[in-house]
């Protein structure tokens, strides 16, 4: 069992904040939008230093994605930034026909993603926006699972011309990765080698995957775990190594079970190596408000669940 330490509890949105600030000192071009959550957003170092390179657009999010949109025609980097319900959900249309339609080089750049928004509700909990996102065609969806992998996936995608939708979240979670890694878009990362199931994971589930192998090791269970932050493009060669290995597979996330990675990961085995799957997420269902803690628990989406799913696809092998 390959060992990960809890370097200290950060929240991904600010991994967001200081891959921003690292970008605004390195890549001129980079310019950031916002719909008047900068503090939310954690993206006042960047405004402080950059100011010139700062809209503000209130709320406003619809026309912020049509102003992102124009920004590219002259050659700047556009980070629109906001709340995942409203980066999504709300301005879906602009989002399909000014940026993915039109293949503009656009980040959307989405905080307070799922369930641990907590205490907002079940109107701000969104838990469709990867299914939205990734039907779009041509956009890279990215879903990270803590500080240090947000931090390298925000100065990555910088780098990669297209439009691109990157989710993070807003509770302080386990900082685990590597803090100089190398982010590679589409690269699923081996986390634990294992032979007898393999546990998919992406975002806050990622932690939760490693803490589940661990404990299931005690009872002599292999878990390979993949830590999948790039949902779309996906690494469907890393996928199939391990199912082909193990014979079945979990997969957890934050998201409804319709649309989001493990629909991805059953379509690629259904297509290429049918094998048993269990889907730790959400069932069909809007959040509540909540501590993040008690909505993980009541929606099953911890280290207990992936345990029972751990255990019941075993059964089907």
């Amino acid at each position: 069992m390959t060992i990960y330490t809890d370097q200290g509890k950060q929240d991904t949105r600010s991994g967001f904040g200081a891959g921003m600030t690292e970008l605004g000192r390195t890549n001129p071009n980079v310019v950031a939008l916002c719909a008047d959550l900068v503090g939310s957003l954690k993206i006042q170092t960047f405004i402080d230093e950059n100011p010139e390179r700062f809209f503000q657009v209130g709320i406003a999010e619809a026309n912020m994605m049509g102003i992102a949109a124009g920004l590219t025609i002259g050659g700047k980097i556009p980070f629109a930034t906001t709340f995942a319900n409203f980066a999504t959900g709300r301005v879906y249309d602009q989002i399909r026909q000014s940026i993915a339609y039109s293949d503009k080089n656009v980040k959307i750049c989405a905080s307070h993603a799922g369930v641990t928004l907590g205490e907002d509700g079940a109107t701000h909990q969104i838990l469709e926006d990867i299914g939205l996102m990734k039907m779009l065609p041509g956009m890279t969806v990215i879903n990270p699972c803590d500080f240090n992998q947000t931090k390298a996936a925000t100065i990555a995608i910088a780098e990669h011309h297209g439009p691109v939708y990157l989710r993070f979240g807003r509770p302080k979670v386990p900082n685990f990765t590597l803090v100089d890694q190398k982010f590679e878009i589409g690269k699923a990362l081996m986390l634990n080698e294992g032979t007898d199931v393999s546990i998919i994971a992406t975002g806050h589930l990622v932690w939760q995957a490693l803490l589940a192998a661990e404990n299931l090791e005690n009872q002599g269970i292999s878990c390979e775990v993949l830590n999948i932050h790039t949902i779309k493009p996906l690494d469907e060669a890393a996928v199939l190594a391990s199912v082909q290995k193990t014979g079945c597979v979990v997969t957890a996330e934050e998201h409804n079970y319709l649309g989001g990675l493990g629909e991805s990961i059953s379509r690629t085995l259904t297509t290429n190596y049918p094998a048993p799957q269990e889907f730790v997420a959400t069932q069909d269902t809007f959040g509540e408000s909540g501590t993040p803690d008690q909505l993980m628990e009541k929606y099953g989406l911890n280290t207990k669940a992936i345990e029972a799913a751990v255990l019941n696809v075993l059964k089907r092998k």
